[in-house]
């Protein structure tokens, strides 16, 4: 490969990488625009018990969360093999823990995204996705509350202090 290409193979896997990134942050900040960038419109997820499109998933995934206190997606290995100058395929592990506003628990899962990405025009995005659970656990969460109470809180929407631009000091201590 010449030096042109390699540089364009970084800069689409990265693309790839960013893409991978909105999906999780879109996922745990509420942000269902972000969410929705990481698909095309003609995109078919198989995500436990939906197999369909977008909105089929998101018709599932949104009720949930009115009960849940918080939700983390971490994203870890990351393999892209490219199926010419427009396809890529990628394995992604991810971490993803479910805290529920009334359990003492949390859930823990482990698995991995399989994922078929298409480059239309300058941009990466799932076309399809196929999520695999590889494991699953629970963790005493009964003392969350006390733990963190020095600590400031996240918020699973826009208020959340990754939104701020430029993130400015907190100077009033945090409260419960």
């Amino acid at each position: 490969m010449n030096e042109s290409a390699v540089l364009q193979r970084l800069a689409d896997k990265d693309a790839i990488w960013e893409c991978v990134l909105r999906y999780t942050r879109g996922l745990d900040r509420l942000d269902i625009d972000l969410f929705r960038s990481a698909y095309w419109e003609d995109a078919h997820t198989c995500h436990g018990t939906v197999n369909g499109t977008v909105d089929d998933f998101l018709d599932w995934w949104l009720p949930l969360q009115e009960g849940r206190e918080a939700g983390q997606h971490a994203v870890t290995n990351h393999w892209v093999e490219f199926d010419g100058a427009a396809g890529a395929n990628a394995e992604t592990y991810f971490l993803a823990s479910i805290k529920n506003q009334v359990s003492g628990t949390v859930e823990l899962l482990g698995g991995r995204y399989i994922d078929h990405f298409e480059k239309r025009g300058d941009e990466w995005r799932i076309k399809t996705r196929v999520l695999i659970f590889d494991w699953q656990a629970t963790a005493d969460a009964s003392h969350m509350r006390e733990r963190l109470a020095m600590n400031f809180k996240g918020f699973r929407d826009r208020n959340d202090m990754s939104y701020q631009r430029p993130v400015l000091p907190r100077l009033d201590p945090p409260t419960q």
